[in-house]
């Protein structure tokens, strides 16, 4: 019977996961979408677009991501501690705009984020260090046209913790094309966000369904402590009701 949500579960010996998503539906339990991936024992953490452009609400593109920033900032923090590998991405184009395509069409701010502006660069909240790379995009996938695949393989990882923004655009975009890739993903849902509120839910439920798990950013510390002591639990299981 379909509980009207879509939960989160704890396996055995594995840190727990305390998300759940809310507003599931009928027709997802039919489908069986929510299932738990089973996390592998080599992330890295995949930071998207949290550029001046997309975080100071100066900007057209912009929103007040504070809280996000905090979060993802407290997340980088463990994961830096662990070893963990960190990329970021930016989105910037040059400044005769001949390097955007379509896209500008339907969203023209993205001319504000011209290649060396404040616009797109990372913002300082995070102390990103110079060992970590930082990817240039064009699109709103982190891997489509860019060397991030490439470099995800290199490190053999297997799991990609997501931040960024926006939720609904190239955080959504870079979760569905890490799954066609075969990078199992997690999206610590407090390092996320999104300029409309209904946007960022409702993408996080879909991606929760069907193409990456949610969970809550402690439930993402612990599963990343865990693969440092060598505890993390491997096996497969479906998501079940509490």
């Amino acid at each position: 019977m379909s509980t009207g949500r879509a939960p989160v579960g704890r396996q055995d010996n594995s840190p727990e996961l305390v998300v759940t998503i809310e507003n599931s539906y009928p027709e997802y339990d039919r489908a069986q979408f929510g299932q738990r991936l089973r996390l592998g024992t080599a992330p890295a953490m995949v930071v998207v677009d949290l550029e001046y452009g997309f975080t100071d609400p100066a900007y057209a593109l912009g929103a007040d991501l504070s809280d996000e920033i905090t979060a993802t900032r407290a997340l980088l923090d463990v994961a830096r501690g662990l070893k963990v590998p960190v990329f970021f991405t930016v989105i910037a184009y040059a400044s005769e705009l001949n390097d955007v395509g379509v896209w500008l069409e339907k969203s023209p701010a993205l001319g504000d984020l011209l290649e060396g502006t404040r616009a797109t660069a990372i913002d300082e909240r995070l102390a990103r260090t110079q060992q970590e790379p930082v990817i240039t995009k064009k699109g709103p996938s982190a891997l489509f046209g860019t060397s991030l695949c490439s470099m995800l393989i290199e490190h053999r990882v297997d799991t990609v913790v997501l931040c960024g923004a926006t939720t609904s655009g190239c955080v959504r975009a870079t979760a569905v094309d890490l799954m066609q890739y075969g990078f199992r993903t997690v999206i610590p849902r407090q390092c996320v966000g999104d300029r409309v509120q209904a946007a960022h839910e409702s993408s996080l439920i879909d991606l929760h369904a069907k193409y990456c798990d949610v969970m809550d950013v402690g439930a993402v510390t612990g599963y990343l402590r865990s693969v440092a002591t060598g505890s993390v639990n491997s096996p497969r299981s479906k998501i079940t009701a509490p």
